[in-house]
């Protein structure tokens, strides 16, 4: 039997659908947060200093910025560096593709039913892939599920990964307390399975004692962090930032009239009905993982990501037990007749060509700059040179990160960075929206020009406004500058 016989339709059908994945992950991101990740790793590179006093602003000049994602990104400066934007979009969907291939191998049952929610995961996952150091956070919360569901269904014991990996994670973002929350839960949940009997593969205890030992033991090890004991306050001094819930929309709750948070809506049926309609007995680490990363998801939408990677895995051991039961299974074979294994080759193949064929106009030239120029102000700041600029500037929280790492000559007002500027948010939306007393802020704050979305209210207010003058101006971002200098003092 050769090799090419080995490909079988199931096999094929895998094969395809990680080729889709790759291409649903592969776009043009135009994440503003992006930039002053890559500023903050070229100056990590630069100076060789993790932790240093902010010199991107303005604002804050001198003030330190804790940044919990130095790793990160160091990693994505080092893909710039060499492989320009270009590199960044592929290494972000491989990364993608990465924990989704992990969750693949999590879930049970064949290959097809496994597929179909993989797709639906990806759906709802991708809203958030996008190149930042979250996507670490994607990926390791993946490998650490595989980890505890190949300890309890298959009693499959990669224990003492969990060290290593949430120092690693520790390191390269601070949603590396999504790993003890899982961890919780599911030792949690395996206790009350183990003292009210329920669950089809309760874990014996030494499991769960040496899950717990292995868990206590790394967290004296986060110290070796850039930021020392402070890396252990960081996850809940950002959850207990007030500002995050009333600014920033990925730490809203989803908006379910928009068509992206759709995919989560299918997955929440597709799972409690699944979990209900089954003869599995009733699990509690499955319900305590499946409600609390809903209810996570429903609180901030930037969680949806977590909710697939634990409810496709659930949704899998229930879709099986079902389709087991009426005898909708697909039988596997190891190996198919020559016709049929050169067809699914052809298959895999055209899909490749179709994928190369994506890829190539995707990480055109021309493709990159439209899809940057939709979005930030690019011509804008090609234009900043050419102006005689005066003053500090007052500039969009979206385009801070893009204005620190393609023109840092000129310190921003604000940027993305909000674990650093806090309740400075109040101050920029004041000012931005045009509302009490932003004339004076504007001159508290010696503004002598500002980089604005052409559309803002602060846009509409500086063109009427006799003291300012518009100097540059598309469809997307406008340039304004004071007629009359600002005096000294």
């Amino acid at each position: 039997m050769s090799r090419l016989n080995r490909l079988t339709t199931e096999r094929s059908a895998t094969i395809i659908l990680f080729l889709l994945v790759f291409a649903m992950a592969s776009r043009i991101s135009v994440d503003t947060d992006l930039w002053w990740h890559l500023r903050s790793g070229q100056t990590i590179a630069e100076t060789g200093q993790l932790i240093y006093p902010d010199p991107f602003s303005h604002t804050f000049t001198g003030v330190v910025h804790w940044n919990h994602s130095a790793l990160a990104d160091l990693l994505l400066y080092a893909v710039w560096r060499h492989f320009g934007f270009a590199g960044i979009t592929v290494a972000s969907a491989i990364v993608a593709v990465a924990g989704m291939s992990f969750l693949f191998v999590t879930c049970r049952g064949s290959a097809y039913p496994r597929a179909f929610l993989i797709v639906l995961g990806a759906a709802t996952a991708a809203v958030f892939w996008s190149p930042r150091p979250q996507m670490l956070s994607f990926l390791f919360a993946s490998v650490l599920l595989w980890i505890l569901r190949d300890l309890k269904y298959k009693r499959r014991d990669h224990l003492l990964w969990i060290v290593p990996l949430q120092m690693i994670w520790c390191n390269a973002h601070g949603g590396f307390i999504i790993g003890y929350l899982l961890i919780g839960v599911f030792v949690l949940g395996e206790v009350l399975n183990s003292k009210f009997g329920t669950s089809d593969s309760p874990l014996p205890f030494q499991h769960i004692r040496k899950l717990l030992l292995l868990s206590v033991a790394s967290i004296p090890l986060l110290v070796i962090n850039p930021l020392g004991i402070r890396a252990y306050g960081v996850p809940f001094d950002t959850i207990f930032m007030p500002e995050l819930n009333r600014y920033i929309q990925e730490w809203q709750s989803p908006d379910f009239s928009q068509t992206r948070a759709w995919g989560f809506v299918l997955l929440l049926a597709l799972v409690l009905a699944t979990m209900c309609w089954s003869t599995r007995k009733l699990d509690f680490t499955e319900w305590l993982l499946v409600c609390g990363s809903a209810a996570m998801g429903l609180l901030a939408a930037r969680n949806l990501a977590l909710f697939a990677i634990v409810a496709a895995p659930v949704a899998s051991d229930h879709l099986d037990d079902i389709l087991q039961g009426r005898g909708w299974v697909i039988p596997f074979r190891d190996y198919e007749p020559p016709v049929r294994a050169v067809v699914n080759l052809c298959l895999v193949i055209l899909v490749s060509i179709a994928l190369a064929a994506h890829l190539r106009h995707l990480l055109s030239a021309a493709t990159i700059s439209a899809g940057l120029k939709s979005a930030l102000p690019v011509d804008a700041v090609e234009q900043l040179d050419s102006l005689e600029l005066q003053g500090n500037m007052f500039n969009s929280y979206n385009w801070g990160g893009y204005l620190m790492f393609h023109a840092p000559q000129y310190p921003v007002f604000i940027d993305g960075r909000s674990d650093l500027y806090r309740s400075f948010l109040d101050e920029y939306y004041r000012i931005a929206t045009a509302r009490g007393g932003w004339q004076q802020a504007l001159d508290h704050w010696r503004i002598g020009f500002a980089v604005i979305e052409t559309n803002s209210g602060l846009a509409q207010a500086l063109a009427s406004d006799q003291d300012w003058r518009t100097a540059y101006q598309d469809p997307l971002a406008s340039i304004f500058l004071r007629r009359i200098p600002l005096t000294n003092g």
